[in-house]
């Protein structure tokens, strides 16, 4: 990321996908209002001053729709006065005078940023949805007027040419290399012609995403499948079949069902229900999101995006859009993620192959005339699962009850491994009635952080599961974080309990692993606070928490019957465990079908950049190209809802699979070392969670597990050691 405006637009968004692209002309920008309205302005609107709340959180009950837009315009006015005050400074560049005092910049425009895609992400609304549209390229001429300034560039090239000789302390004088990173990667040094070409393609690419996110969003709720008759439910839980029914109520739909669905190409629902046309339907409607025509259709955003991201890379020196990405990444060269994905492809399709192989066996034994297909999976995958390991994941659910999890599971290992613990505060605003908000305390009684539980679906919040920061620690502006995490269970009916699936549970624990990196941040400048460190290192904190998700110290604590309160049979459990590794070549090979995706579309020129009505064919090519077009196991994503490439992850989402080598190595670590003890935790705190983005990412690897990152740990976990094409 570069400029703060980036980073904390980038991290409110999310973690787990998309940041807004920032560029355009600065001329667009808004000029500031006139004295009298903006002294108005300012006695109303609760973003202008930082919340008086505790730890700065967001006065939600008294933030309005029509509050965003004065406020970023009045931070992008105030911003570039503070920028233009830096830059023409008459007195000689310092550290304090220019580095420092861009750290300080932009408080307002961070605030509102912060806040507003925080929301956009979790309940947008129409209204939102325009001042994105409208905000998107006024954001990215302000980045661009801070990034392309020559006079700006000048006086942090000086700093940064003698930075050995000013004394820095190590943190310090890693913010001047980022910000001369930062400034290069940005353009800084390309002509006057190049610098407008650039902001041109910004702006146009900043419109492209958020049009992307929009019509996704629309398309996905559009695309839900709807339901007359319940006996083709059959299959599916009571509760399920209750949550259909309130959806379609949701949607005025007396006596129908309604089965949304989720941002993956694969749907929870696959896996129960019996009636086979219905489960072609679903996975019909989702493979088919954003490229089956319409005013929703993505093909032609991807295509120009595609285009764009590639011109840009030109135009900044490199060869494609991958190679300028990962350049700055902790893989470093195209080379070492191509050489990654194709070490796991054979071994993942012949396992995938394998379990395709045994659920054809189990179709036909039951009488099936059908070939396996990508709708059936799911389905017989379980009846597999069953017939190997006698276990229905639909066992698991009712030792899964959310608070239960949430209080008993998440907190409780955070409380073992590093001393945390957590009061509800019913005193804060929320932004609808089912967030919830916690503050955290130290061992010794000190507060540490706020946090927001947000775990239900909601027609107007975007699929997956993310963290994203309100507000971000730093010692230089006296803030302590306020982090919170973002789940999509279905919502049950009214009364009923909320049970989660095994696979929700390992993301509860997932996101958690993000708020404790948000909130363990213990570093002095915002640029390096919490999640701030490359793409493909951010998820590899996260993937470590799992590990106590089936913890036995953890596990008992918290999987206990919902009704009865009785433990989870260690007869179920031993099944969960002997199964870990089954299905584990789909799991892989549907990741790997997405990862490749991404990195063929941003390995390739302007010229090599098909058209709109080239886009399915082109990602069809890739797939065969990288062998892993196995049918029945389609892509996580496909390229027209693949939130995450087309924001923070484009060329990154190999970065799930470059962090579990590192969760891999370091799981390793901690069975070897006594597993959940304080010393353990406090040596993971100190070496890597609290230090950000403030040293070199597998400079804080080693610091902590004392080894080089190793492949092995991954394929065994994963099931591949054995496997071949």
């Amino acid at each position: 990321m570069t400029h703060r405006l980036t980073l904390a637009a980038a991290l409110a968004l999310s973690l787990g996908i998309s940041a807004p692209v920032f560029s355009a002309d600065s001329d667009k920008a808004s000029k500031p209002a006139s004295k009298s309205s903006s002294a108005a302005a300012e006695a109303t609107n609760p973003l202008f001053a930082p919340s008086p709340l505790p730890f700065q959180f967001p006065q939600f009950d008294k933030i309005k729709d029509a509050d965003y837009t004065p406020a970023f315009e009045k931070g992008m006015a105030d911003n570039r006065v503070e920028i233009e005050a830096i830059a023409n400074n008459k007195d000689p560049a310092t550290f304090d005078n220019t580095i420092v005092a861009m750290e300080r910049s932009g408080a307002l425009l961070n605030r509102v940023a912060r806040v507003f895609f925080g929301l956009s992400g979790t309940n947008t609304n129409d209204t939102m949805q325009a001042i994105q549209a409208d905000m998107a390229p006024k954001l990215s001429a302000h980045n661009d007027m801070i990034l392309l300034n020559g006079k700006l560039f000048a006086r942090v090239e000086a700093i940064y040419d003698k930075r050995d000789t000013l004394g820095l302390d190590p943190e310090s004088k890693r913010l001047v290399e980022r910000y001369h990173t930062d400034f290069v990667r940005a353009g800084a040094k390309l002509s006057d012609a190049d610098k407008t070409r650039l902001k041109a393609i910004n702006s146009e690419m900043a419109s492209l995403a958020t049009r992307f996110s929009q019509n996704l969003l629309k398309e996905t709720n559009a695309s839900a499948v709807v339901v007359e008759d319940k006996k083709k439910l059959t299959g599916l839980t009571d509760d399920a079949i209750g949550a259909a029914s309130e959806a379609a109520k949701s949607r005025d739909l007396k006596d129908k069902y309604v089965i949304p669905l989720k941002n993956t190409s694969g749907q929870p629902p696959l896996a129960s229900l019996q009636d086979r046309a219905l489960r072609q339907e679903i996975m019909k409607a989702s493979l088919t999101r954003g490229s089956k025509g319409g005013e929703f259709d993505n093909r032609a955003i991807v295509a120009s995006m595609a285009k764009l991201r590639a011109e840009r890379a030109a135009l900044l020196g490199y060869p494609n859009h991958a190679a300028y990405v990962l350049e700055d990444e902790t893989a470093g060269t195209v080379e070492a993620v191509n050489k990654l994905l194709a070490q796991l492809a054979p071994p993942a399709v012949a396992n995938a192959r394998a379990e395709g192989a045994d659920i054809q066996k189990m179709i036909n034994k039951e009488g099936g005339a059908f070939e396996l297909t990508a709708a059936d999976w799911s389905y017989y995958t379980e009846k597999v699962r069953k017939e190997k390991f006698d276990l229905d994941a639909e066992e698991l659910r009712p030792y899964f009850e959310m608070d239960n999890v949430l209080q008993n599971g998440v907190f409780f290992a955070a409380n073992k491994l590093y001393g945390l613990t957590f009061k509800e505060r019913k005193d804060l605003p929320v932004y609808l009635p089912d967030i919830r908000v916690f503050e955290v305390f130290e061992e010794n009684g000190d507060s540490l952080a706020l946090f927001i539980v947000d775990y239900y679906a909601r027609s107007n919040k975007r699929g997956g599961a993310w963290m994203n920061a309100y507000v971000q620690q730093s010692k230089l502006d006296g803030t302590k974080p306020v982090v919170g995490n973002h789940l999509n269970i279905p919502k049950p009916a009214d009364g009923e309990p909320t049970l989660m699936t095994y696979d929700e549970v390992n993301t509860a624990f997932h996101e958690f692993g993000h708020a404790l990196h948000g909130m363990f941040s213990d570093v002095k400048y915002p640029r390096f606070s919490g999640t701030s460190v490359p793409r493909d290192f951010v998820e590899y904190p996260s993937q470590v928490n799992e590990m106590w998700v089936a913890w036995p110290e953890v596990l008992k604590n918290y999987a206990k019957h919902y009704k009865t309160g009785e433990p989870i049979p260690k007869a179920l459990l031993d099944k969960v465990i002997a199964s870990e590794k089954f299905n584990q070549g789909f799991a892989t090979t549907e990741y790997l079908g997405a990862a490749l995706l991404d990195q063929a579309w941003h390995q390739i020129t302007a010229a090599q950049a098909p058209d709109a009505d080239g886009v399915l064919n082109f990602e069809a090519a890739a797939l065969k190209k990288a062998g892993i077009d196995y049918a029945p196991v389609p892509p996580r994503y496909r390229t027209t809802y693949f939130s995450h490439i087309m924001g923070g992850y484009s060329a990154g989402y190999y970065a799930y699979i470059w962090s579990e080598v590192l969760d891999a190595g370091s799981v390793k670590w901690f069975k070897e070392n006594g597993g959940l003890t304080r010393k353990n935790g406090d040596h993971f705190r100190e070496t890597l969670l609290s230090r950000g983005g403030s040293e070199d990412a597998i400079t804080l690897y080693e610091n902590f597990s004392g080894g080089q990152p190793d492949v092995q740990p991954l394929l065994e976990r994963r099931g591949l050691t054995g496997a071949k094409e």
